[in-house]
């Protein structure tokens, strides 16, 4: 089985100073190439072997200079499954359940597999984690005990980035280590196209997503289980997407990050295909539906999905006649468009700018501007215990973060496991005095801190 360069099988790293096809090396690739001819290949720890822990192992072993030191399962079978799919045999997996086992398999150019995640942070040769658990919590703890640990962390989880992101970029600063989203999901895409525009100095009038797949707010996983088995898929992971919690998720997490700020509650989500994106997007002013500039939103128009946008205004009528010159719209405001993200193959470029840079791709702001609630799906009774975003009781729902506060709202990545008090109909916000967060979790303890820290600034 042969890659379709033709020069390697897979799963065989490409040497540090080859070429593909005698091209040479640019960019981060010849910074990667560099540092590895220096100092070796970054060595990934990643914690789980789902679906993203998969394509992750994947792609990091067809990436010179990049490896995947070791891998912490509670299923260890689900590491040398995923590790075949990469195309390492057997013998280049090694069970380890010390410290010093790992980092002796990591040495021997193995993959070490174990079953506590704890030893993986502590491991020596580990130069980053990676937490693809998709759990709020689980990734929370993972987090803090990489940069206890002294290691760099790409955060999977928006969910825990949205809901206690502040705590972790603290503790990652005081640790010296670098805390940042992950590229290739929306946000950190998004944030590309940002940072491009203001850099030519554009007023952001509006970013974004194109929403990807359906969108049915009662989605199910039952619904949707043939769909999921058909594209590999945990079924309660694509209704995370159908419902639309995956994307109020990302917005907050885009909004957090920038200081762009929901227009109203929920967004708009026009359907705006790409040619009028920037027209419908837009303030009123300029014949848009935004009543100002700066805000997060999501289009389920046509010609923009899979990709992300950035709809900006030039400053000066030079710049909007020869931007209209150049076809990238009739004006005064252009979607800038990036027409793919390629979610966990980019990951790991996040953890070599990491090493290489000491900079994060991605990282929240010091103070929220945006929070993602959770909305009933159904009828819920008191003594109710709520099951996980994307399954049956709660969807996600942005709305600027004040208003969230003011109203009690209780935080999407606060919802599982959360135990129902007084009943909540259908469409109703799960508030805090509706419903009791799971007091036992690290992500609620946390989260209630930054709580108590935001009333006394408010206060003041």
């Amino acid at each position: 089985m042969f890659s379709t360069t033709g020069l390697a099988p897979f799963g065989t790293p490409l040497p540090a100073g080859s070429h593909p096809g005698g091209i040479a090396r640019t960019g981060l690739a010849a910074e990667l190439a560099r540092h590895t001819d220096a100092k070796g290949p970054i060595t990934l720890g990643l914690v789980g072997a789902g679906q993203m822990g998969t394509d992750l192992l994947v792609q990091a072993a067809l990436m010179p200079g990049v490896r995947i030191g070791a891998v912490a399962v509670r299923n260890p079978g689900s590491a040398f499954e995923a590790a075949a799919i990469a195309g390492h045999s057997r013998e280049d997996l090694a069970a380890a359940s010390t410290v010093a086992g790992i980092d002796r398999a990591i040495e021997a150019g193995k993959i070490a597999v174990t079953e506590d995640y704890h030893l993986m942070c502590a491991a020596g040769r580990i130069d980053v984690v990676i937490d693809a658990t998709g759990s709020p919590n689980i990734g929370t703890i993972v987090a803090l005990e990489a940069i206890r640990n002294g290691k760099h962390v790409v955060l999977l989880s928006v969910e825990a980035d949205i809901t206690i992101g502040r705590h972790l970029k603290q503790e990652a600063r005081a640790a010296g280590v670098v805390l940042t989203g992950a590229a290739g999901d929306e946000p950190a895409s998004t944030l590309e196209l940002i940072g491009f525009a203001q850099a030519l100095g554009f007023e952001i009038v509006c970013a974004g997503k194109a929403k990807n797949n359906a969108f049915d707010r009662d989605a199910t996983p039952d619904a949707f289980a043939a769909e999921a088995a058909a594209r590999n898929m945990n079924p309660r992971m694509l209704v995370e997407f159908v419902d639309g919690s995956k994307t109020m998720v990302e917005m907050t997490a885009l909004a957090n990050a920038t200081g762009l700020v929901p227009d109203v509650p929920g967004m708009h989500g026009p359907a705006a295909d790409r040619d009028v994106l920037a027209q419908v997007l837009c303030s009123r002013e300029d014949g848009g539906i935004l009543s100002r500039s700066g805000v997060v939103d999501y289009t389920l128009g046509a010609g923009v999905a899979p990709g992300v946008f950035c709809i900006v205004k030039p400053r000066h009528e030079r710049v909007i006649e020869r931007m209209a010159d150049l076809k990238v719209g009739p004006g005064p405001c252009f979607a800038l468009i990036r027409p793919f993200h390629l979610t966990s193959l980019e990951v790991p470029l996040s953890a070599v700018r990491a090493v290489l840079h000491g900079q994060p791709d991605m990282e929240v702001l010091d103070r929220p501007v945006a929070e993602c609630v959770a909305v009933a799906k159904r009828d819920l009774a008191p003594g109710q215990v709520l099951g996980k975003i994307g399954e049956y009781d709660y969807r996600g729902f942005t709305m600027a973060w004040r208003e969230a506060r003011e109203g009690f709202a209780l935080p999407l990545g606060l919802a599982e496991r959360a135990r129902v008090v007084r009943p909540v109909r259908k469409g109703e916000r799960l508030t805090y005095d509706n419903c009791q967060p799971d007091d036992t979790l690290a992500v609620t303890q946390i989260r209630r801190r930054l709580d108590q820290a935001d009333a006394r600034f408010l206060a003041a």
